[in-house]
């Protein structure tokens, strides 16, 4: 009997084109197994959108009522999700919260880790709970006096350079590289109109490595790293990912890494991973500082699928194909809602 999934692009985030263009690839991965009888939507100010015109909604239960551009409705009852959503409200378990009080079944990370992994200092109070390096920091709530004193004394304890960054967005927005310390109120500021805390980190000089995460025949897989190969003029910001005229190149083979750096990049995901009850698949990135030491930048619980993303090549070049990982996630998936 066919399976009916529900594949959930877009959301109202700042990642809603590149959500677009990972679902493009998930449906083509997908649509592989002749078993899943896929429905695409893109959720867009609250509505879940079918490219036709119509819309559908969640009625009881795992119930969907799908409205023709006619105004005609028709009822399927939905085996499981895929919420191909980066940012709001994919990766803030805004989505996964309103699946699990329906009892729909879906793929990825719960409501509570999405939501503590979409927010930089929830993120960071987790890793070092987990004894797990990362980079200096501190962080605020507010552009008070008393708050831009402390910002101003961690400017100067960090070597007058730093990051600051808006802790609940994704793919670098609202995250401003400062070196000058005139800049530095701005700054706060900027973020704070993106995000209710604000990060201050250290710079560190370093190479950027990701792995991909993901629970594969009842056991957690990590890949070796790739890497991301950042300009050297340049950080990551959202145009230098996605843009076409970006400098920067991925390889998912990595030189110059030792046996014991690998072994620490791998323990310290392990641990993230099961120590902040992470799901099926993440990209768990890091920084290789220049010392040599190693230490974990963010966790991705939904990362990107695009042509140009880390995670698809990282499983693929392990030799796992994404459709097999898929079908496997939600057979998971459906069967643990059922226990």
């Amino acid at each position: 009997m066919a399976l009916n999934i529900l594949l959930i692009a877009g959301g109202d985030s700042s990642e809603h084109e590149i959500s677009l263009i990972s679902s493009q690839y998930l449906m083509q991965e997908l649509s592989v197994n002749p078993e899943f009888n896929i429905l695409s939507v893109v959720l867009h100010e609250g509505k879940f959108q079918f490219a036709d015109g119509g819309y559908g909604y969640f009625t009881c239960g795992r119930h969907f009522a799908q409205v023709s551009p006619e105004g005609t409705t028709s009822d399927v009852e939905i085996d499981c999700v895929v919420p191909c959503l980066h940012g709001f409200p994919g990766e803030t378990g805004d989505i996964q919260s309103m699946l699990e009080l329906q009892g729909v079944p879906y793929i990825g990370c719960k409501a509570e880790a999405s939501r503590i992994c979409f927010n930089k200092v929830t993120t960071k109070f987790y890793f070092d709970a987990l004894k797990i390096e990362n980079t200096p920091s501190i962080f605020v709530a507010d552009s008070e006096p008393s708050s831009l004193k402390a910002v101003h004394e961690a400017f100067e304890r960090f070597g007058h350079d730093v990051y600051v960054k808006a802790a609940s967005q994704g793919s670098s927005i609202g995250c401003y590289h400062i070196t000058d310390e005139s800049k530095l109120d701005q700054a706060i500021q900027d973020a704070l109109q993106l995000s209710d805390l604000v990060l201050v980190e250290k710079t560190i000089e370093h190479r950027e490595l990701e792995v991909a995460a993901f629970e594969y025949e009842g056991r957690l897989v990590i890949t070796e790293p790739g890497e991301i190969v950042i300009p050297s003029d340049k950080f990551y910001t959202y145009d230098e990912k996605y843009s076409k005229d970006s400098g920067t190149t991925t390889t998912v083979e990595v030189d110059g890494l030792s046996p014991v750096q690998r072994e620490m990049i791998k323990s310290m995901a392990t641990r993230a991973f099961v120590g902040l009850k992470l799901r099926h698949l993440s990209r768990i990135d890091f920084f290789l500082a220049s010392d040599g030491t190693v230490l974990l930048n963010e966790i991705n619980t939904f990362p990107g699928m695009t042509p140009i993303s880390m995670f698809p090549k990282l499983m693929e070049h392990l030799g796992i194909a994404m459709s097999d990982f898929l079908t496997e996630a939600i057979h998971s998936a459906i069967a643990e809602q059922q226990r």
